[in-house]
């Protein structure tokens, strides 16, 4: 029987908050064993924001150089050369890695293990030939491509999230299955390089957790750029065909079946739990298998805490990053700082994007506060008349009683990052006055905000 090497930390999981953590705890005198299993950096370096939304800037410009006309600019035929885009998306996401590893090559104390980690004990941790004792142990170790047991999914070749990283070619028609944050990314993306696109969504709208006038919205940004939407498609199937793959979407209208070359399954994500052996470090999971984490982040098992896209705290780099600066807070800087006292804020990234901070309209009405709205079309946006990039809206919530900002949309040009003048009032837990009496910079998107904030009405 091996002897365990002694650590006073042992990290699983290279993601966003992983590395970080390590940094803080070797910097503090504290030994570290960083386990990763395939590459550092996690999904957002490897799969996820760097890659993709390098491509989408690719996708961008194809875009704007087939309208370039609308500016007076004209280019000529437009042609997208899918091995350079590729490549291009390599080079951000390798030097993002190598950067990374060089960083954690550097820390004093930190000893990384690449291999798959798996419990053998509350304080033990095996990875390969290596079996490591932990004081504490923090689980970093992410999520993955959810794939529901769909019929006939298991008798065609299908691209997730992360195999589409290695695409360079131009589908002939993608079919994207699911209308959330994902699926729309690539769908308006591969639509840009050139692919016909197909949309599948089982629900009647398209990203639900969004209000309906955001959801129509984004429908029709992605139907003026020629992508076909089926939604309410009830049931779902697969099945190889001659051209590619056939997907059977028995929606309400329209054909039963749509026959693309290639099918995207973005369907959620699940998180990467199933074989680390949390039972025999009696840590406890939920039903969906997420870990199970207090207000500190801290499992069922007191010296074991879970970070990042495993605790189903939040689904983003900017959570996970936060789950790290919680925990080396109250571990390192006895900062009480909570789970609890993160406001909701995220981003899709398609052209133009949406920025949401807090609320939605439809949480505001059922938390039974009286609630005001201010709401503004790009249309009457300058910024935004000026870029020729009109489509979307701006809308804010507040408390009627307290005054207190309670969300924000921003879904236009800019979107992703306006919507951080809100976020940032709704920390410092300003009244909504504070942004009524601001004096912002023209000509810009963010100077309409004040605006809006002074012609809030009730809701209706």
């Amino acid at each position: 029987m091996s002897t365990a090497q002694r650590f006073d930390a042992i990290i699983i999981g290279c993601g966003q908050a992983g590395p970080p953590l390590a940094g803080r705890l070797t910097a503090a005198g504290k030994t570290v064993a960083l386990i990763e299993r395939k590459l550092v950096g996690g999904t957002c370096v490897n799969t996820g924001c760097k890659p993709t939304k390098t491509m989408v800037a690719s996708a961008y410009a194809a875009h704007l150089a087939r309208t370039g006309a609308d500016y007076g600019v004209s280019t000529g035929e437009v042609s997208v050369d899918m091995q350079v885009v590729k490549a291009r998306k390599d080079k951000v996401t390798v030097d993002s890695r190598a950067g990374l590893e060089s960083w954690i090559g550097g820390m004093k104390g930190c000893t990384l293990f690449r291999g798959h980690a798996h419990f053998e004990g509350p304080h033990e941790v095996r990875v390969g030939d290596d079996l490591l004792h932990g004081k504490r142990i923090f689980i970093n170790v992410g999520g993955r491509a959810n794939i529901p047991d769909m019929p006939g999914v298991n008798d065609i070749e299908y691209l997730t999230n992360t195999s589409m990283m290695e695409v360079d070619f131009l589908p002939k028609h993608l079919v994207v299955v699911g209308g959330s944050y994902i699926g729309l990314e690539f769908a308006q993306m591969f639509r840009r390089f050139g692919s016909q696109v197909t949309v599948v969504e089982k629900g009647p709208r398209l990203v639900s957790r969004e209000d309906e006038d955001v959801s129509e919205t984004v429908k029709g940004i992605l139907e003026r750029e020629g992508i076909a939407l089926r939604l309410n498609a009830e049931c779902i199937s697969f099945a190889p065909h001659a051209d590619g793959v056939q997907v059977g979407v028995d929606c309400t209208s329209g054909d039963r079946a749509v026959v693309g070359s290639h099918v995207l399954l973005a369907i959620g994500r699940k998180p990467n739990t199933d074989d680390l052996g949390l039972d025999k470090a009696g840590v406890e999971m939920d039903k969906r298998g997420f870990v199970v984490v207090d207000d500190q982040l801290r499992t069922s098992v007191p010296h074991i805490w879970a970070m990042g896209d495993c605790n189903g705290k939040g689904a983003f780099t900017h959570t996970a990053y936060n789950d790290f600066e919680i925990v080396a807070a109250n571990l390192l800087d006895n900062d009480k700082r909570k789970v609890s006292d993160r406001i909701e804020a995220y981003a899709l990234y398609i052209d133009p994007p949406l920025g949401r901070a807090g609320m939605t309209e439809t949480a505001a009405r059922k938390s039974g506060r009286k609630v005001l709205s201010g709401e503004r079309l790009m249309t009457r946006v300058g910024r935004a008349v000026e870029k020729g990039e009109t489509q979307g809206f701006m809308k804010i919530l507040v408390d009627a009683d307290t005054r207190e900002i309670l969300g924000a949309s921003v879904l236009g040009t800019g979107g992703d990052e306006a919507i951080h003048a809100v976020l940032d009032l709704m920390y410092a837990k300003a009244p909504i006055e504070t942004l009524q009496r601001a004096v912002h910079i023209h000509p810009t998107v963010s100077e309409l905000l004040p605006t809006i904030a002074i012609e809030l009405k009730p809701l209706a």
